[in-house]
């Protein structure tokens, strides 16, 4: 039976992550773990998370994941998801300046606060709710309609150094970066979980994924 480890650092709702990819293909073992052996014997890897940065950091170093994180991030699928995706970049500008993983090399930024749509109306921040996800090619994009809407909350966003690397964005009001993929790795700043339909298609392309584009 093929395995996915949901990584366990203390932050994040990680029931209803497990519960969602379990729903998603009944065939996978989901296993919450926070120790390195479960994380890089795993199949599959999954990093969650929600909340500041500079936490998460801090809970990562002190049970000696971030080695784990770097080395199941080049090994094998691999799927980041909101706090999870940003914490995969170089440096956040959260709590003035934390340094992450350096996986993805590039900046995570706020909202402007001055934000406003095309009517002058000042957008909110966090960044919360259903928004559209315009997808570039790849395969876990599969059976998932372009544009389809996924959920959102979040007051930080990704800028990664190379472009290539973006594969999806979102318009808030202007287009940023809201998924990321690299060879077996892929990130997404919405919550599948919380994405209903779309969400679990997204989900179950995963736990099918090789890993390979």
């Amino acid at each position: 039976m093929s395995s996915v480890a949901v990584i366990d650092y203390g932050m994040g709702n990680l029931h209803s992550i497990a519960k969602a990819l379990q729903h998603a293909d009944l065939s996978v073992e989901v296993r919450v773990v926070s120790d390195a052996a479960s994380i890089l014997q795993a199949d599959r890897v999954v990093f969650p998370g929600v909340g500041a940065m500079r936490d998460c950091m801090q809970a990562l170093n002190g049970l000696g994941l971030v080695d784990v994180i770097r080395e199941a991030a080049a090994s094998k699928p691999f799927l980041g998801i909101c706090l999870g995706m940003q914490a995969l970049l170089s440096n956040s500008a959260e709590n003035n300046s934390v340094t992450c993983l350096d996986i993805i090399p590039g900046q995570v930024l706020h909202f402007s606060p001055t934000l406003t749509d095309e009517t002058g109306q000042v957008l909110k921040i966090p960044h919360m709710g259903w928004n559209q996800v315009h997808q570039h090619p790849h395969p876990l994009w599969a059976n998932i309609p372009q544009d389809s809407r996924f959920y959102f909350v979040h007051s930080y966003f990704v800028q990664p150094d190379d472009a290539d690397v973006t594969a999806a964005t979102t318009d808030y009001p202007a287009p940023f970066t809201c998924a990321l993929a690299r060879k077996n790795l892929f990130a997404v700043q919405f919550h599948p979980e919380k994405s209903q339909t779309a969400g679990l298609q997204l989900l179950k392309n995963f736990l099918q994924w090789d890993g390979s584009v």
